[in-house]
């Protein structure tokens, strides 16, 4: 009996102790902001609050992206039903453009020693500053976005401003002294150690992470194979391999692969441009530069539409994520593209045009004297193809006789048994 009070002891004291332990949910975010990525991120911080998590930190590393999947993201953090933390890691790692407001608006926000953050105002697709009106309007009301974030979690909101309008950066050291982040931490564990007992702005969190278990959360495959071809680099070759995979099917039905390849090909790319925004200027000229291509094969121009066809879809491929800030086809990859392409579709209608000035290779005058051999059903098997067939006179023919052609009378041979 008393060691059964013992055991029972023992085991409430280890429930007890085990329920004490916080639990943190870590999210990895080493990658482009866009809707991917704001779908994982704000599926997780959902997720950590339903399964009884302490907290969420998000461990950020990216470059930026998307204005208006960082704004999603940002209310995601702003109404978890959790305390959500914000740790620029590992050493290397930044945040930078949109990662700012990220970071800005998390409860407790640390970096890792030898890491950055800033750089923030906001630049058109090809990396250059956008229009001066547009450009006014936008980094007033993303400056104001970025004060509004640091002033209401008590850190610094002239940096804020200066790291949109002028694009200030600072490292870890810097940032912590000039009051931009919360701690400077080396470690998850290290964070959650300096976070342990601080009461958070605005949301008034009191933190007890100390010692806290951390359960890590990574991108999935397909999150991450989703998230690759969001590259505006493969995106209208995806297209284009599609249109041609279903234009080749069309053409020549029966083969199959080509026509599925080329299906798989152009979903996934207007996967891509339902994510990201497109010009629909840039997505017309793509497809008039392949009409001009198919049009070329049947009109004599003597290259003409094809030239045009290629410039058409060069010009479109560049011209079609003008509107996702952040994303830009490389210029140099398209040119070379371009070249590709309109050396094999030069060699291709070079040889199309062959095959249509060949001579014809089936006619009376040519087939007449010909040796064939008799198959089942009464076909003779001749240069490849099966005809039809009728014995001159009336002679039976059998299966595997030689017979020689005499004439042919629509599409069926008067043939005669060799040798007769």
């Amino acid at each position: 009996m008393r060691g059964l009070l013992l055991l029972g002891a023992f085991l409430a004291f280890t429930s007890s102790a085990t329920a004490a332990t916080p639990r943190v949910l870590a999210l990895p975010f080493d990658a482009d902001v866009n809707p991917v990525t704001e779908n994982y991120l704000c599926h997780n911080l959902s997720r950590a609050a339903k399964d009884g998590y302490s907290a969420a930190v998000i461990v950020l590393n990216t470059p930026g992206g998307l204005l208006q999947s960082k704004d999603k993201i940002v209310l995601c953090e702003l109404n978890a039903k959790l305390p959500v933390l914000v740790w620029v890691g590992p050493n290397g790692a930044a945040a930078g453009s949109a990662g700012v407001w990220i970071a800005e608006a998390a409860d407790f926000l640390g970096m890792a020693p030898q890491t950055n953050i800033g750089s923030s105002t906001p630049i058109d697709t090809g990396g250059a500053n956008i229009g001066s009106d547009l450009r006014r309007k936008l980094i007033n009301h993303e400056a104001a976005s970025l004060r509004a974030l640091a002033q209401s979690h008590g850190r610094n909101v002239g940096w804020a401003d200066r790291a949109v309008r002028v694009a200030t950066n600072a490292t870890a050291p810097e940032a912590l002294q000039l009051n931009v982040i919360d701690a400077v931490a080396p470690t998850l564990p290290a964070l959650l150690d300096q976070a342990d007992g601080v009461k958070t702005k605005p949301r008034g969190y009191t933190l007890h992470l100390a010692g806290a278990q951390i359960h890590n959360v990574h991108l999935g495959f397909f999150t991450r194979l989703l998230n690759t071809l969001l590259d505006p680099n493969i995106l209208p070759l995806l297209f284009l391999a599609g249109l041609a995979g279903i234009g080749f099917e069309i053409f020549h039905p029966g083969v199959v692969l080509p026509g599925a390849l080329g299906a798989v090909a152009l979903v996934t790319a207007l996967f891509g441009f339902s994510v990201l925004p497109i010009s629909w200027g840039g997505l017309l000229l793509m497809l008039l530069g392949v009409a001009l291509l198919v049009i070329d094969v049947h009109v004599t121009t003597h290259g003409a539409l094809t030239v045009a066809g290629l410039i058409s879809i060069a010009v479109g491929s560049i011209m079609l994520f003008q509107n996702a800030p952040g994303y830009h086809t490389s210029k140099p990859l398209v040119i070379s593209v371009a070249v590709v392409l309109g050396g094999v579709w030069v060699f291709a209608m070079s040889k199309a045009l062959q095959v249509r000035n060949r001579p014809v290779a089936v006619g009376p005058q040519l087939i007449a004297g010909t040796v064939g051999e008799v198959r089942d059903n009464g076909l003779v098997y001749l240069n490849g193809e099966l005809w039809q067939a009728r014995a001159v006179g009336g002679q039976e023919l059998h299966r595997g006789d030689r017979v020689r052609v005499e004439s042919l009378d629509g599409l069926t041979l008067n043939v005669r048994p060799e040798g007769t």
